[in-house]
């Protein structure tokens, strides 16, 4: 069964959105393949980051990673976090939200990837049909 973490944390940013919050995502930076700003991770390799539509661009939450564009220090970055790396998403004006336990990166597999190639129906086959009387 796929995990129910990254649908979690998808219902859980419209919920914050809904309410008017700003929604942050904290990332344990120390998963591989974490993309962040190395000048920006806490001495604990944390970062939290600010996900509302003001602050990022073109974020996308999949199944298996969160991706989105977004500046630190006037440069715009390239963030890519596996589902995985995150622990929480929650309102930075009242800490409402979720905490998910930390997962070993063996258990990766459980988030599938959105970008897995998928067989293409057959495309349907018109014809014409007329009420013709002989």
């Amino acid at each position: 069964m796929k995990s129910s973490k990254p649908y979690l944390i998808r219902a859980i940013y419209e919920w914050l959105l809904d309410n008017e919050c700003t929604p942050y995502v904290a990332i344990d930076t120390t998963y591989s393949q974490v993309s962040v700003p190395k000048d920006y991770i806490n001495e604990d390799n944390t970062i939290t980051l600010d996900i509302s539509v003001d602050s990022v661009k073109h974020l996308v939450i999949k199944n298996d990673a969160m991706t989105c564009q977004a500046s630190f220090g006037g440069k715009v970055h390239h963030i890519y976090v596996p589902i995985i790396a995150i622990f929480a998403i929650y309102a930075a004006e009242n800490s409402e939200g979720m905490t998910f336990p930390k997962e070993e990166e063996s258990e990766y597999e459980a988030y599938e990837s959105d970008d897995t190639p998928t067989t293409k129906p057959d495309k349907p086959k018109l014809r014409v049909i007329t009420n013709e009387e002989d």
